[in-house]
């Protein structure tokens, strides 16, 4: 199956890319997409994330902050009175 590219800038970092690694303009682009793939699922979770940036800040979590808060508290926050 072909793959149309009618992105010039895709276009052009695929042509560098292969002249970097010295392949193909398909071998390229199955090098870039395997590299992508891998960094993305090797990236941080969401609760990861959040244990990062509350480290970051010096925000713990208490007992306290992990109780959900009651509907009351959110109805509260879409109340037009």
């Amino acid at each position: 199956m072909a793959i149309n590219v009618n992105n010039m800038e895709a276009d052009a970092l695929t042509r560098e890319f292969a002249a970097m690694a010295g392949v193909s303009i398909t071998d390229a682009i199955v090098i870039a997409m395997k590299e992508a793939i891998e960094r993305r699922t090797r990236s941080e979770s969401p609760a990861e994330t959040a244990a990062r940036l509350r480290k970051k800040h010096g925000i713990s979590l208490t007992p306290s902050s992990r109780k959900p808060l009651s509907h009351e508290v959110f109805d509260s926050l879409w109340d037009e009175g």
